[in-house]
């Protein structure tokens, strides 16, 4: 199970202990605290607590902006504008605090996000789970041969029940040989530092990701993705749901222009000028190289 004992009974105890306030309150935020949301085979995200909700975001704004914000007559077109025009500090104005259960592979994909404050569980001082990623069947996939990042077609049969033995067999193997290093009923062993190096990638870790609005849609953008890793994207996935509740405002202003948006160079725009004048452009006459039309014609066609 992604929660232990323990940490479920503290959220238990947690949840059945409200307190007054006179902070700003999301309700839709409120219903995700402390929930464990479930992520590949054995993650989690669930929120530790948040700042802010879509008004903290247009109050930050007017009184920025202050007379220039007039014309916008409600809070969802002010945050429409904000978006649509690339205004950052506003959406900073939002914040929040997550735990994170996830492999370790995984980790050191997302810790390039370096606009969070993160504290990740020591395997200096402590001691790791039995618990390793195993992809499912369907997430085998063979390197792609147009994308040197991507994945190309799903394994079959033999291949694939083969794989999954070797990465069950080498990540069990390798844990068996890390507890056998640790010290253990008062003999001496290696110390904690040095026998985690034997750990495989796909081992799980977990972390406090403390982000502010605008620096997580930013990793929302990339990360959720359809071209983005699967595994990462699960996580993405599952915290866009969390942020929808959260800033409903400025998350559907977000899906419209950052998630489900385009963003065109100059050459593009004057191709699509072109075309739409009734001219027969091609990748010899666009001046775009062949991985721009490439990119180019599989938004536009």
């Amino acid at each position: 199970m992604p929660l232990t004992p323990e940490q479920q009974a503290e959220i238990d105890e947690l949840r059945s202990t409200p307190r007054p306030t006179l902070r700003a309150v999301s309700e839709g935020m409120e219903s995700h605290l402390y929930i464990g949301h479930e992520v590949l085979d054995h993650g989690l995200v669930r929120v530790i607590d948040y700042m802010g909700d879509d008004s903290a975001i247009t109050q930050a704004a007017r009184v920025s902006y202050g007379r220039g914000t007039k014309s916008v007559s409600n809070d969802e077109g002010l945050i429409r504008y904000l978006m649509r025009h690339w205004h950052s500090t506003p959406f900073e104005m939002c914040e929040v605090k997550f735990h994170v259960k996830l492999p370790v592979f995984v980790a050191r994909q997302w810790i390039r996000h370096r606009t969070a404050n993160v504290n990740e569980y020591s395997a200096r001082y402590s001691i790791l789970d039995r618990e390793f990623y195993i992809p499912a069947p369907e997430q085998l996939a063979a390197q792609s041969t147009v994308n040197n990042q991507g994945r190309g077609q799903v394994l079959q049969g033999e291949e694939a029940a083969r794989v999954l033995d070797l990465l069950r067999e080498d990540a069990t193997r390798s844990y068996d040989h890390y507890e056998a290093m640790l010290s253990q009923d008062g003999q001496q062993g290696l110390a904690r530092e040095l026998a985690r190096m034997n750990l495989p990638a796909n081992v799980y870790t977990q972390w406090y990701w403390k982000v502010d609005l605008h620096n997580l849609f930013h990793f929302l953008r990339l990360r959720a993705d359809a071209h983005a890793q699967y595994e990462i994207r699960a996580y993405a996935e599952t915290m866009c749901q969390i942020v929808k509740d959260w800033v409903p405002l400025a998350y559907a202003a977000f899906e419209d222009y950052r998630l489900g948006g385009v963003q065109m160079s100059a050459k593009g725009v004057e191709v699509l000028k072109r075309r739409l004048a009734g001219e027969a452009v091609t990748q010899e006459n666009s001046g775009m190289s062949k991985g721009e039309w490439r990119e180019f014609e599989s938004v536009w066609g």
